[in-house]
């Protein structure tokens, strides 16, 4: 098997005129984005995907994922390369 290659992703913030933003932003040297939002609650509902939509929609193709992190505890989809993840689930195998 072959030497993996690391990807070191650079991180940004995101954030419009209009007030959405998105709290991280992760892109790969060929462009690959993810964005991530955090949430303090345990509840989430579309509208906590704002800023991913936006985000989503200003770069395209190069969109891999946008993931809430929240305090509840399942992991749904909320759209196309969409979905909210607990928080907990950073520390889980």
């Amino acid at each position: 098997m072959g030497r993996r290659m690391l990807t070191r992703p650079r991180p940004y913030h995101f954030r419009t005129r209009e007030g959405a933003e998105v709290d991280l932003i992760l892109e790969t040297p060929d462009g690959r984005v993810v964005g991530i939002q955090v949430k303090s609650a345990s509840t989430v509902n579309s509208g906590d995907f704002k800023g991913l939509r936006q985000l989503q929609a200003a770069v395209g193709d190069r969109f891999c994922a946008g993931v809430v992190l929240y305090t509840g505890s399942q992991t749904l989809p909320f759209g196309d390369q969409l979905r909210v993840t607990p928080i907990s689930a950073l520390w889980e195998a």
